[in-house]
Formats: C-alpha cells, structure tokens, sequence
C-alpha cells in the first residue's frame, strides 16, 4: 500500500498546477447551481379500491392439478429416446396429426374415461410402430381442471401401462 500510496502522491503533485487552473476556470464562471429535481408525488395508477372478499374455496373442487397430460406411447424400451422434433417433415407431421393423437376426456366418469384410454390405446401403438425410429408418437390426454378425479385415474393409468410414459418437457411443448 506503500508503494501505491507514493506513486500517486507524486502523480497529484504533478497534476496540482493543472486542476487549480481548471478550478480558477470553473469559478470564474459563476456557474448557479441547480436544486436537485424531486419525483412528483402523484401516481399515475388510479386509486386503490377495496379489496374483493372471495369466499373460501374448500370443498368447491378448483381448477388446482393437471388438466392435461402429454405422454409418449409406443415401444416400452424406447420411450425415453426419443428427442425434441427437429426439421420441417417431422414438426410437420406432428402438428398434421395432432387431432389423431389427443383424446378428450371430459365429461366421462372415471371407469368411461379407462375404458376410452383402453380402447385407443391398441391404435396408438399401431401407430407409433408404423412410424419411423424410435417408434413413439406423443399423445395429449385431456381431463379437466374439475376436482382431479380423472387426473389422477390418468395418472395412475399413464403409470400402470408399459407403453406409456409421461413426455419431456421439451416434447411437451
């Protein structure tokens, strides 16, 4: 620190002749000062009104949980392979087939909704194997907000059956 300390003692003893002639400059200006400037106190946000009483939601369902799920179906030693979609045919074909491959499950009860998850399930494979490598199609399973019944059917389905697992984020997307 020493050393430091010196070196710009002798560069300001330099330079000391030079800042009183800038500071002689400044003075003999008769520069004003300026007050500080000071925000303006009114908002531009309109008042604030009283807040809205919302009544407890317990026991009323909601919309909290999955309302959908996006899985991949197709062959079980496969379905983690499988990558983000690149290339105009293969994004292509996934927007072109996109109604073939999401099934709606509003409105049916839990066994219903099984049994439909059952029935297209055979399809889907079919599908996925009559495509190219690494013979997985995505699939979007629709079940609702409501109070999670089918989602949680879905789930435990989606978990159940080897051929279906649940898609990566990027695929999801």
């Amino acid at each position: 620190k020493k050393i430091w300390m010196d070196a710009i003692a002798i560069i300001f003893a330099e330079a000391r002749p030079i800042f009183l002639v800038i500071r002689q400059n400044l003075d003999s200006m008769n520069l004003k000062r300026t007050p500080p400037k000071y925000k303006n106190k009114t908002s531009k946000h309109p008042p604030s009104t009283a807040p809205i009483s919302n009544p407890p939601t317990d026991g009323l369902g909601g919309k909290a949980g999955k309302s959908y799920f996006v899985v991949q179906v197709g062959e079980a030693k496969n379905l983690y392979k499988t990558a983000k979609p690149s290339g105009a045919t293969q994004s292509f074909r996934f927007k072109h087939t996109r109604e073939r491959n999401e099934i709606d499950l509003h409105g049916l009860t839990k066994k219903q909704a099984l049994e439909k998850l059952d029935a297209k399930l055979p399809g889907w494979i079919d599908m996925a194997m009559g495509d190219s490598y690494p013979f997985v199609i995505q699939v979007t399973i629709i079940c609702g907000g409501g109070n999670q019944t089918l989602a949680k059917a879905v789930e435990n389905w989606i978990y159940e059956k080897k051929s279906v697992a649940n898609a990566r984020k990027s695929l999801s997307s």
